[in-house]
């Protein structure tokens, strides 16, 4: 996947940033309903993107995006054992970053038994070596800030499971997720019926058929995680190497990833957005999403508009 850079010079690491330091504005914070906490809106996936090995190459990469990333005001990463070796690789490589505690680790449980679910999400906390200040290597006992049931396999015996896990401290927040469109009837089924902090969607400018969940987790004090805002890299190939609309210089936007994300951030009920990526560069590109105007109804639509028209 390539992206269209925008700006000469556009630094490859985050930490470096194209406005002097005093000079950046704000960043987009969303809160959590449930608790009233307060994390910066563009988290990162891990997705395919941190399945590697032990190749220094790669490793090393991971790392630069990690450092980016956190240098660029990021707090969420999610994960999950369905992801090959990337808790693994997150809890050896997190140690050698500076995130200043502002890591909120969310994971899930991946399994079709219910019994299995406490040994699952106990391993997951030992790849990641999560500590209950919230550190990575810290000491017992070890919690999660979030844990998610993946794609709702079985979810009424891990939601169980996960109650009972947060009443003991052992995550802060529980919740459920899906993706690419999938069981949206069964979504809204456990929004109506279960108490949860988070619901974990798909939404982007070519899937917008989560909107209705969207709204209805909003109504529900339920916080919102946008999975696969770029739809895989697909948007950019629709957006080729087209210049950006008008409507990006309003929002102080230089890429498309940044507009992409701009337009999904622009709705009051997403908490935060995952985008994941193996670039460093990009990693810093889509942190500056947290930066500038939030767009208003009418950005939002022009927006779509310039999409649709792509």
């Amino acid at each position: 996947m390539k992206r269209r850079t925008l700006l000469k010079g556009l630094p490859a690491l985050a930490g470096a940033s194209v406005l002097p330091a005093r000079a950046q504005p704000a960043l987009l914070r969303r809160t959590i309903p449930a608790s009233g906490e307060q994390i910066n809106a563009v988290g990162l996936g891990t997705w395919l993107t941190f399945d590697v090995g032990d190749e220094v190459v790669q490793r090393t990469r991971r790392l630069q995006v990690l450092q980016a990333f956190f240098a660029g005001g990021g707090g969420m990463i999610d994960s999950s054992p369905m992801y090959g070796r990337a808790e693994r690789l997150l809890g050896e490589l997190l140690p050698q970053v500076e995130h200043a505690g502002r890591l909120f680790a969310a994971t899930k449980v991946w399994t079709a038994f219910g019994r299995v679910g406490p040994t699952q999400m106990s391993e997951s906390l030992r790849l990641w070596g999560v500590g209950r200040d919230g550190r990575v290597g810290g000491a017992e006992p070890r919690r999660f800030d979030l844990m998610q049931v993946h794609n709702l396999l079985s979810w009424p015996e891990h939601l169980r499971t996960l109650r009972a896990w947060k009443e003991q401290g052992r995550f802060r927040y529980i919740g459920v997720t899906t993706s690419h469109g999938n069981k949206h009837d069964e979504m809204e089924r456990v929004l109506r019926s279960e108490p949860l902090d988070f619901m974990q969607i798909t939404l982007n400018l070519a899937d917008r058929s989560a909107l209705p969940l969207i709204e209805l987790a909003a109504a529900r004090g339920v916080a919102v995680i946008v999975n696969r805002p770029f739809d895989g890299g697909l948007l950019f190939n629709r957006a080729g190497q087209r210049p950006l609309p008008a409507v990006a210089r309003e929002l102080g936007c230089i890429s498309w990833a940044q507009l992409f994300l701009k337009w999904i951030l622009a709705h009051p009920a997403v908490t935060c957005a995952i985008p994941a990526t193996t670039n460093p560069g990009h990693a810093a590109e889509n942190m500056g999403a947290l930066r500038g105007p939030i767009a208003d109804p009418a950005q939002r639509r022009r927006i779509a508009a310039a999409f649709d028209e792509l």
